[in-house]
């Protein structure tokens, strides 16, 4: 429970200090967002009026306290250049960011952790060899350069997904889930290569371990070793590895957003920042780190599940 809370506490910090630094880094980008919408030729008293109705006028101070006190509550303001209220435009985009990390995700995991065991098992062997060999190539290929050939070859000339855009959820979870499995494939390809990586080494490392050879001189099977003792200690290292693609497969996405036209937060984010959409920048950006900081938070509780002594 003292474990939690120090880390609640912790997550609440981050947070606050996240909100500040979030909020004038992004104040500071040139460019007036009144200017900006009413184009070169707009009149100074216009601009003045807009930029007072917008409440741009005021302190930094005054509109950043404004801002976090409204996100604290589920007001996250409206947006300069559509007049929305910003948690509509996060709702309507969400359906498609989430679904598509978690899926993304799933498949590096499924990808990874059988290459990740096969590789340790028979380290320096044909299949360790075969893993690492495709591995490296995984991290090499840039993803937006793997995303156009998935596109080139399984929409445009077998024609078996979409090239782009979503259906929406509305029209069925298969066509959805089939406009998503090109995006997820090129996310999750970079994501497996590395977390196989990680899984690899991390299993070497702890089947190396004094308690590791004691079991097998017991006459513990290395097949039983590797799945019944190594592979829960050799967690720790790979959990992290997870929830940071996580946090990066939903946080991160925006160029395979745009190469597949999803219509996703990361587009979300491009557009707004394309339009000096101060607010919904501000907005979005806090809500991902909001959700970085919350998987790193559910990673430290699995650490803690996994191995007692962490607690302390």
């Amino acid at each position: 429970m003292i474990f939690a809370l120090k880390r609640l506490v912790a997550l609440a910090v981050t947070l606050m200090v996240a909100s500040v630094l979030v909020f004038f880094v992004v104040e500071v980008v040139p460019g007036d967002p009144a200017a900006y919408m009413l184009g070169l030729n707009a009149a100074p008293d216009t601009v003045s009026a807009l930029r007072s109705e917008l409440g741009l006028d005021r302190t930094g101070f005054a509109r950043w306290f404004e801002w976090i006190s409204g996100m604290l509550v589920g007001d996250f303001g409206v947006s300069y250049t559509y007049r929305t209220e910003i948690s509509t435009m996060v709702l309507d985009r969400v359906v498609v960011s989430l679904p598509l990390a978690i899926y993304a995700l799933l498949l590096a995991v499924v990808i990874a952790f059988p290459a990740g065991v096969l590789a340790a098992s028979h380290r320096r062997g044909v299949g360790d060899t075969a893993v690492m060999g495709f591995t490296q190539i995984g991290v090499a290929i840039p993803n937006f350069w793997f995303a156009m050939l998935l596109v080139l070859v399984f929409a445009i000339h077998w024609r078996w997904f979409p090239s782009g855009g979503f259906p929406g959820w509305s029209g069925g979870a298969f066509d959805a889930l089939k406009a998503l499995t090109l995006p997820a494939i090129a996310l999750a390809l970079p994501q497996a290569a590395i977390l196989a990586r990680v899984l690899r080494s991390s299993l070497l490392d702890t089947l190396g371990q004094d308690y590791i050879r004691t079991a097998r001189a017991k006459g513990l099977s290395p097949r039983a070793t590797l799945w019944k003792h190594a592979l829960r200690n050799a967690m720790i290292p790979v959990l992290t590895i997870v929830g940071l693609q996580f946090s990066f497969l939903l946080a991160g996405a925006i160029i395979i957003e745009n190469v597949f036209y999803l219509p996703g937060l990361g587009r979300l984010i491009f557009q707004a920042i394309s339009s000096r959409d101060l607010v919904v920048v501000e907005s979005v950006v806090m809500l991902l780190v909001f959700a970085v900081v919350v998987v790193t938070f559910v990673v430290d509780l699995a650490y803690a599940w996994i191995d007692p002594r962490l607690r302390r």
